[in-house]
């Protein structure tokens, strides 16, 4: 019998990137320069938000998505808080309020009129406190409406409810900044990593620790669930310092299924997973190019179908939600790319290149849509229910009929579980040691250089005087 080739057949084999061209691209925007590990960007169906370059605090720009083009130096601003704005998340319900964090230790939540920003916006419809040091990461929990997830450097993730506007839960197992989170389907468990080198599965609303994984082999850095399949996938670095990727059962975290070598750059590796077509996507910061791969449920579980590639390195990815894709042209997934060098946004829209141009159900399953599945009450005391799904052939377009009421509160000391947490602070890493020490000593040689200008200016002046009364009118 003659030997034939095994060929694995896969509807997303040939899924390709297609850049938009440069008047549909966002231009002129001075993105941060902030080192801080992640996207600074945020999308949803109507805004695309962006984390900006700013003296005196933080701020970043909301565009509406038809606003294309290059965006003016003055272009309104959110810039209420008073440090840098290190996260920035869209509520998946309401299409118009976002979530920022910040150094100044805050977790602020604005709501953006509609059509965009007319002014510079510098009041929050709510203003929480609770984290004793900064606050790196905010995320809305995928299935109830109002409740929020903020990780700070104090080592604590906080549960906020929106409708009081205070922290209902605390998680504090953590012994180092946490560095990710991600939800499974209903939300019923977080994933995190940890500088500790620790991954772990939490169940959010005891704290208690369900799994833990001691990564000494492979230092994880990002993790994300891999929609309902019960595995985790996380990317990191070898003892080699390379790249790779390990996938995980979330019932044993013992040892990782498998673990992949990607290459031996030094950028972080950024995974996106898309549940409805059980695609992955690893884009590097600092990289031009977006790995892609196809998740199974048998080994190998991994199978690699193409890379986009790019010249522009990348500092940061937002994703488009499902419902804001565009079904007539088979587009599966939409990336909007920072690009820092050039001040530039650029969209990025991942294909099924497909013939017929009727809506193609096989690549557009049922998907989470934007009315949620709980009430936080209802979340809190244990119940848990998958989201509600929608299908993008009818009415995917639908806007949310939810209005968010921001509570009419006291400011007030922020006590979980019997500690008071603006009181109960750890003690400084060594690299905040050293951060602050640096930032001591370039405000030294800051002063110092301001004197020896006044010190040149006043011998400049007292040279000037001395040769006035030297001259021969004076004389």
């Amino acid at each position: 019998m003659s030997w034939r080739p095994q060929y694995r057949s896969s509807k997303f084999r040939n899924v390709y990137g297609k850049v938009a061209s440069r008047e549909h691209c966002f231009d002129g925007i001075p993105i941060t320069k902030n080192v801080h590990d992640n996207h600074f960007c945020a999308v949803n169906a109507r805004f695309l938000a962006i984390v900006t370059e700013s003296a005196g605090g933080g701020s970043f720009l909301v565009i509406p998505l038809e606003q294309t083009g290059r965006i003016e130096p003055n272009y309104p601003k959110v810039c209420g808080h008073q440090g840098n704005v290190l996260d920035i998340k869209w509520n998946p319900f309401i299409e118009n309020i976002i979530a920022s964090c910040s150094e100044d230790t805050s977790v602020r939540i604005w709501e953006i009129p509609e059509g965009g920003l007319k002014r510079n916006m510098t009041e929050a419809v709510l203003e929480l406190y609770g984290h004793s040091r900064r606050v790196g990461l905010v995320e809305w929990h995928p299935t109830t409406n109002n409740i929020l997830f903020s990780a700070g450097y104090d080592y604590k993730v906080l549960i906020w409810n929106l409708d009081i506007g205070e922290p209902v839960k605390m998680i504090d197992c953590h012994t180092d900044v946490i560095l990710c989170m991600s939800f499974n389907t209903d939300g019923s468990l977080l994933a995190t990593t940890c500088k500790d080198k620790k991954l772990r599965v939490v169940e959010p609303r005891s704290g208690r620790v369900l799994q833990e994984a001691s990564c000494k082999n492979h230092r994880v850095n990002r993790v994300v669930f891999l929609g309902s399949t019960k595995r985790l996938l996380t990317t990191g670095v070898s003892r080699w310092n390379t790249r790779q990727i390990a996938l995980w059962d979330q019932e044993d975290l013992s040892m990782p299924l498998i673990e992949e070598e990607i290459d031996g750059l030094s950028g972080l590796l950024f995974p996106f997973y898309d549940a409805d077509t059980h695609m992955l996507y690893l884009a590097g910061k600092g990289d031009g190019n977006i790995r892609y791969y196809e998740i199974g449920s048998e080994k190998p579980y991994l199978s690699y179908l193409m890379e986009f590639r790019s010249p522009a390195p990348q500092k940061g990815l937002g994703v488009m939600p499902k419902h804001g894709l565009d079904v007539s042209a088979c587009e599966v997934f939409r990336f909007y790319k920072l690009v820092t060098l050039k001040g530039l946004i650029e969209p990025i829209s991942m294909i099924v290149p497909r013939r017929s141009e009727t809506y193609q159900e096989d690549i557009y399953p049922m998907t989470p849509g934007t009315e949620p599945a709980l009430t936080p009450d209802e979340w809190l005391s244990g119940v848990n229910r998958d989201p509600i799904l929608m299908s993008l052939k009818e009415g995917y377009k639908r806007t949310s009929k939810i209005v968010f009421k921001a509570p009419v509160r006291e400011k007030k000391g922020v006590v979980v579980n019997g500690i008071d947490l603006l009181e109960n602070v750890p003690p400084r890493t060594e690299n905040e040691l050293l951060r602050m020490f640096f930032r001591q000593q370039d405000e030294i040689r800051r002063l110092k250089d301001e004197l020896s200008q006044k010190d040149i200016r006043i011998r400049q002046l007292q040279l000037e005087l001395k040769n006035l009364r030297n001259s021969p009118k004076n004389n």
